[in-house]
């Protein structure tokens, strides 16, 4: 199934307290409850200044923009993984997605 990470603009998402990402888990907890599709699974987010960056396990990116509508979270570009790598693809080849 195809991995995407999901760029998220969100000002002062850096500065959000601890109840507040827990507020946003939960909702996005909640939007994965409805049809998104089969599968369809939240990996991990990463909460920068400004934007919060999401990997998800989606049928496709239609899939991806309902969760963020049904969450009510902007989905400001999807990006559909091709490849991953890291130190150990020195050595070797980049794994596909």
């Amino acid at each position: 199934m195809p991995k995407f990470i999901i760029e998220r603009e969100l000002p002062g998402a850096g500065s959000l307290s601890e109840a507040e990402l827990r507020r946003i888990a939960g909702k996005s907890c909640e939007a994965l409850q409805g049809d998104l599709g089969e599968g369809y699974h939240w990996v991990q987010s990463f909460v920068v200044d400004d934007k919060v960056y999401c990997v998800h396990i989606a049928p496709s990116e239609e899939a991806v923009r309902k969760h963020a509508q049904v969450g009510g979270f902007p989905a400001d570009r999807i990006s559909e993984v091709t490849a991953t790598i890291d130190p150990a693809t020195a050595e070797g080849a980049a794994a596909r997605a």
